[in-house]
């Protein structure tokens, strides 16, 4: 995994031990809510483009992989 998909994919801020933020949610808020905060998530992605990183890019891919989530396509699971 490229270094670039990691941080899409698996950013390591976002995990406490071997436990990944969005699992957690899914145990406290259920699956439903993280998938609808997933769709909140991406649309954030987009608005933010080309306003923090030089390239849109990693925006994008974040924003494609919240979409994914919300639909139920864990993308975790497509490595």
């Amino acid at each position: 995994m490229t270094a670039d998909k990691k941080e899409v994919n698996r950013p390591s801020h976002y995990a406490l031990d071997n436990i990944e933020c969005i699992d957690a949610m899914v145990e406290v808020f259920g699956e439903e809510a993280v998938k609808k905060y997933a769709e909140v998530a991406a649309f954030k992605y987009t608005w933010r483009m080309n306003k923090k990183h030089a390239s849109s890019d990693i925006d994008k891919e974040k924003a494609i992989w919240y979409l994914q989530y919300s639909m139920g396509k864990d993308p975790r699971r497509q490595e």
